[in-house]
């Protein structure tokens, strides 16, 4: 929906607000147009339902207003006598129409002192569990956010297993675009695989103000760009389902270009701006390596693996010969220790040759480990439209920045006018996994928008070891260590554990000083 048609949309509620409430305003000694003025008629029912002002910021925020209209029809219900569980259901049940039905043709008798606890011990829960939900989703949606590394696309920085805080403040909170979901769940129900949201009405993109820019090397989550899915859960072959920006797929990847960037990947080294980028100590990039074998000594594999936590495997690929081992995945100093193996007598990073059509934009010009150099988009910069930069662009002006874009013999046209020349309104940023060989990212789907932006990772809170066994299942070295920050990881647990006995000790001795003064 445009701002427009958010603004019809907004000025309807407020005329159907009024003619359902008018005249309980006037039994509540208010004036009857006081029902009809936005924003300051919330307020007014705040005072007339003995709730506080602050509520009313509540009944504006996406997601959030979902729960809270229901407590409103409710207690707007019970303010004017109608407290019965059947007066409950059809609040709820009619979305606040049978408001309607109270306003025209009950006598109305406002109740301004009435009890505002709940009367029973289930309504109290029911209560409690609102406001619980409520805070949670606030949280949830606009400061921090539980993620689960599903992928070894960033092996040895993070792993499969981490469970991570993505804060929402650093590059600024993202307003729900999405606007009638389930809180605190994606884009599925867990266990009944249906959608958990309404694709209509939309909200234009906004983001609160942010407290850093993304920068290179930064860690991300962001929405997968070329996110649809098959079923949710419609028989495969049909289209598929195209999701609202805010309920495409997490990904988390490393940003290694930022807007302006130009980029290019030299045997699998990213360059930027001509330069070697740089990745901070506690990034360790893997790549795919064969190991030569001399076919007469004796290794110790399994162990070697185990050492250097190999986590991604290896294989032979002549089963007769068997004189070499693929890695798909070793760090540069793990391809030094084998080097210094006995009976090893060759490691060679694999090195990706010839063209690659699956590699954006899909020219069959490069491939994963040779790329570029390519423009990552800047907005308000401005670049030529001609047949050979098209395929870098097209999806920015048609898909990501809502564009219509025709060739009309050998001229552009973009929304009907001609033109040569076209200017991003958003900027766009460039993500790789450190996992550089098993690692499905901006290689593969270019650019991600401003607009995907979730957050960043800010801490592992819980490190899951699916190989592991019992208490060793937990990489209690990974617990409670940040993400980013110079140097190697270093875990917090310890210092948790210490503030959280103290706690309790100090709590303790507090108690029993209290009980001795009585």
């Amino acid at each position: 929906m445009t701002l427009y048609l958010w603004f019809v949309f907004f000025l309807a509620v407020q005329i159907i607000h009024f003619l359902g409430t008018w005249k309980l305003y006037k039994a509540a000694g208010r004036k009857s147009w006081e029902a009809a003025i936005p924003v300051y008629n919330s307020i007014v029912l705040m005072k007339i339902i003995s709730r506080p002002t602050w509520w009313t910021i509540l009944l504006f925020i996406p997601i959030i207003n979902l729960i809270m209209f229901p407590v409103v029809w409710v207690e707007t219900l019970r303010t004017f006598g109608k407290k019965s569980t059947l007066d409950t259901l059809l609040g709820i049940f009619t979305f606040g129409f049978y408001i309607y039905y109270i306003n025209y043709t009950e006598k109305l008798v406002y109740n301004a002192d009435r009890e505002l606890r709940p009367q029973n011990k289930t309504a109290d829960t029911v209560s409690s569990l609102l406001f619980a939900i409520i805070v949670a989703t606030l949280v949830h949606t606009y400061v921090v956010q539980p993620y689960t590394i599903p992928t070894s696309s960033l092996e040895k920085s993070l792993l499969i297993g981490d469970f991570l805080f993505v804060s929402k403040v650093n590059y600024g909170p993202r307003v729900p675009m999405t606007t009638i979901a389930l809180p605190m769940v994606h884009d599925t129900i867990p266990f009944l695989k249906r959608k958990s949201y309404l694709s209509w009405p939309q909200l234009p993109y906004f983001r609160l103000p942010a407290i850093e820019k993304i920068k290179r090397t930064d860690i991300v989550v962001f929405n997968w760009p070329v996110d649809t899915v098959h079923y949710f859960y419609e028989p495969k072959g049909r289209p598929g389902v195209i999701k609202p920006i805010d309920k495409k797929s997490n990904y988390v990847k490393r940003c290694v270009g930022i807007p302006g960037d130009s980029l290019s990947i030299v045997d699998g080294f990213v360059f930027i701006n001509g330069k070697k980028l740089v990745l901070p100590e506690r990034a360790r990039p893997q790549y795919s390596y064969a190991v030569a074998l001399d076919g007469k000594t004796s290794i110790d594999f399994e162990s070697l693996m185990k050492e250097l936590d190999i986590t991604d495997g290896a294989y032979i690929k002549d089963q007769e010969k068997k004189d070499t081992i693929y890695f798909r995945a070793l760090t540069e100093a793990s391809a030094e220790r084998f080097k210094n193996t006995p009976g090893i007598t060759a490691v060679k990073r694999e090195i990706a040759r010839g063209n690659d059509n699956s590699i954006f934009p899909h020219i069959n010009k490069w491939n994963q480990d040779n790329f570029g150099p390519i423009y990552i988009p800047e907005a308000g910069k401005t670049v030529a439209l001609t047949n050979e930069s098209l395929p870098f662009y097209k999806e920015i002006i048609t898909k990501y920045e809502g564009n219509t874009l025709e060739l009309d013999g050998s001229h552009f046209l973009i929304n009907g006018k001609q033109a040569t020349t076209y200017t991003f309104k958003q900027n766009y940023y460039w993500m790789m996994g450190d996992n550089r060989h098993n690692s499905e990212d901006s290689r593969y789907w270019g650019y991600v928008p401003a607009d995907h932006i979730v957050g960043k990772p800010v801490f592992i809170w819980m490190s899951w070891d699916t190989n592991g066994k019992g208490i060793n299942k937990i990489r209690w070295n990974r617990v409670f260590t940040t993400v980013d920050g110079e140097g190697q990881p270093q875990s917090y647990f310890k210092y948790f554990l210490f503030i959280l006995a103290a706690y309790f000790v100090g709590e303790y001795f507090w108690k029993k000083r209290r009980e001795n003064k009585a």
